[in-house]
């Protein structure tokens, strides 16, 4: 008897069929999916073949569905039976308190949520749910035919869609844009129909992480007749294969992107032999060995995202850093190729710097679409650091040490490798990150030190690291330009729950002037390297000589990056202090008096902050010392924002922020770092507890 698995499901909206050929699927280990379809408002004449319909996707697609009205079935046992739960045109309030705990459970280790239509017309007093569906509904219009924008084409839900379809469903308004928190897949033309209400941005199908579980929703799935469109049903297999982790997809939430390929070449040119196809918006390989290039412009500090797909046991890759060159193998010599091949040896495999550095093999295995299906690669370049992201995972990271090569500036391309290496690629898109390029140095680098050594180490970048860092330790690099740098990310690691301390940023001397200080906590091991960071203020411009001076803890420091960009501060994002934990809104609650905590990253709205001056908002709302008061172990809360002395908060050098009308900064009560640790204000003195870094 095999083991249930979890599934919650919801109707996805249905769209006009790729014609893009792919290779067969592979059937998806089996599992399970609950169909939750209780009503306590407006109940849709469309619940029992919607019901009917993820049942035969079942059938057709090893999974077993059952189907439920009873509130009762949300129980922590009964849940953890099935990979996803969809809410099928649920409305109204249709689980108690109980309930909803134990789904928040549920989701919280590692559900999944499918939101069929008005699913977002459900539980408006649950903040939980408001942020995992993505968007409350606000209103419609008739019933009416409409013209929909596939935005991404590689989710498994949307991958099979053209650019644009036309049909007739009910098309919801949303209180909120949830772009902000979620990766829309498609968006309605409101030109193309009456009553639309959120202008050109209106998303209607989206998905998203959320507390450790996985969300998808699609506002179809108003009509009876939805149900039987084949496209639509796809679109809803697919969101259920995401949300019950069958296929991976990139859910982060994606801004301002320029497109280089959607379609149209322009700006790009072939070079060596072979070329590509261009059909549908989709490049197709052919012949080679050559590679498509990006003449239009050099590049500098840029995250690329692509999607590609391989039919079978194909090759390709992604160059970056490379000169403008006719000839291909001008960007092997001096570039650096990302590798698309996942049975290649492990510095030659997908996600490797091609014959420099491996993946993290058991990260790329988890996060890797077989062939047939498509993935999004992000590929990062600030200064001579490059990290690869394969579907929203982080699989790599390299720092070039080459003096031949540099990735602080040059092209990127895309290869066709040969005759049957057939590798497809969708969707090319550039956000350029803006002014001189980050800088990165190795740690054991340094001009001069005191007290510290280094040491080979295999795991870090060219082999080595800075270690045996005792309190007063420092190490000195000479000749640093510190123009426009606001923060210093600072990569680590750390044994132990007890291990961890600070790194001072100085300039001048082990005594100079404090530019910030980075907490290191415990990294999982010497093996395990983490990135910490450290927000910088009253940072010269020009040379200076930097210094890191360790104020205790147990860790080694592989490489610092001087990161240069706008001053701290903005957001939304989380603000991260002890323990790597987040400042967080409880429970996502907007009442004046909610209790400000600390609790682990999980990147919801709870935990996403916007700087603005000295006022530090979430949830639309401020933080705030209780009653204004400046008292030792005065709480901190969220209040409507009024501009008193109680919400101003002020950055320091050292990392505290600190309330200037109590001259005291905020702190996690007793530095201590479990989930619901209450915030207060306490003296400053830049303890573990004290130090925070702003989005």
């Amino acid at each position: 008897m095999r083991t249930p698995l979890r599934i919650l499901t919801t109707a996805i909206t249905a769209f006009a069929v790729l014609t893009v050929p792919s290779a067969a699927r592979a059937a998806d280990p089996a599992y399970d999916v609950l169909v939750f379809s209780k009503t306590a408002g407006f109940r849709h004449d469309s619940i029992a073949v919607g019901t009917q319909a993820v049942r035969d996707l079942g059938a057709a697609n090893n999974f077993t569905v059952t189907a439920t009205e009873d509130a009762a079935r949300f129980t922590a046992a009964n849940l953890a039976g099935y990979e996803a739960v969809v809410f099928l045109n649920t409305t109204g309030d249709v689980l108690d308190a109980a309930q909803q705990s134990a789904f928040e459970g549920y989701i919280r280790a590692g559900g999944g949520y499918v939101g069929v239509h008005a699913a977002a017309d459900t539980e408006y007093s649950w903040p939980f749910y408001g942020e995992l569906v993505g968007a409350w509904f606000a209103s419609h219009p008739a019933i009416q035919q409409a013209t929909t924008r596939v935005e991404n084409r590689a989710h498994p839900a949307t991958a099979h869609l053209g650019a644009s379809l036309a049909r007739t469903d009910e098309w919801y308004n949303f209180q909120t844009n949830p772009r902000g928190s979620a990766r829309v897949l498609a968006t309605l033309d409101e030109s193309s129909y009456g009553g639309g209400s959120m202008g050109a941005d209106h998303p209607h199908v989206w998905c998203k992480t959320y507390q450790g579980g996985r969300s998808f929703y699609t506002g179809g799935g108003h009509t009876q007749a939805s149900y039987a469109e084949p496209a639509f049903r796809q679109l809803l297999l697919g969101g259920l294969r995401y949300a019950s982790g069958r296929a991976k997809a990139d859910c982060r939430p994606e801004n301002g992107y320029t497109t280089l390929y959607n379609g149209a070449t322009t700006g790009w040119s072939q070079a060596g032999p072979g070329s590509f196809t261009n059909t549908d918006g989709t490049l197709t390989a052919t012949g080679g060995m050559g590679m498509l290039w990006y003449s239009a412009k050099e590049l500098r500090a840029y995250s690329l995202k692509l999607d590609w797909r391989l039919p079978g046991d194909d090759n390709s890759g992604v160059f970056v850093g490379f000169p403008a060159s006719s000839d291909p193998n001008s960007a092997v010599g001096n570039g650096y190729e990302i590798q698309i091949d996942a049975t290649d040896s492990p510095d030659r495999t997908t996600g490797s710097v091609y014959g420099f550095k491996a993946a993290d093999i058991a990260a790329r295995d988890a996060a890797l679409n077989p062939p047939g299906e498509w993935n999004t690669f992000e590929i990062l370049v600030e200064g001579e650091r490059l990290q690869v992201f394969l579907n929203g995972v982080r699989i790599n990271d390299f720092t070039n040490t080459d003096p031949v090569r540099s990735l602080q500036q040059g092209h990127v391309g895309i290869q066709n490798h040969g005759t049957g290496d057939d590798a497809q690629f969708r969707n090319i898109r550039l956000k350029e990150l803006g002014g001189a390029a980050d800088v990165t140095v190795q740690a054991e680098n340094w001009s001069a030190a005191s007290g510290v050594q280094t040491y080979p180490h295999t795991p870090a970048h060219n082999g080595m690291v800075l270690g045996y860092v005792d309190p007063g330790d420092w190490a000195a690099y000479n000749g640093v330009d510190l123009t426009g740098v606001n923060r210093v990310r600072l990569r680590v690691a750390s044994p132990g729950a007890t291990a961890g301390g600070g790194v001072q940023v100085r300039i001048g001397s082990p005594t100079g002037t404090l530019l910030g200080t980075a907490t290191v906590g415990n990294t999982g091991g010497w093996e395990s390297y983490q990135d910490v960071t450290a927000n910088l203020s009253g940072v010269p411009a020009g040379v200076q000589n930097l210094y890191l001076v360790f104020t205790g803890g147990t860790f080694d420091v592989d490489d610092l990056t001087l990161v240069r960009g706008s001053p701290p501060g903005g957001g939304p994002g989380p603000i991260v202090g002890v323990g790597g934990k987040c400042v967080d809104v409880n429970a996502g609650a907007t009442a004046d008096g909610t209790k400000i905590q600390l609790w682990t990253c999980n990147g919801s709205a709870a935990q996403r902050w916007t700087v603005t001056g000295q006022a530090l908002t979430a949830v639309g709302k401020c933080l705030d010392v209780a009653g204004g008061a400046t008292a030792e172990g005065t709480k901190v809360q969220l209040w409507t924002c009024n501009g008193t002395g109680a919400q101003n908060w002020a950055v320091q050098a050292d990392g505290t922020l600190r309330n200037p009308q109590s001259g005291r900064c905020l702190t996690a009560a007793g530095g201590a770092t479990a989930d619901g640790t209450q915030l207060v204000i306490s003296t400053c003195a830049a303890a573990a507890g004290q130090r925070w870094t702003l989005p």
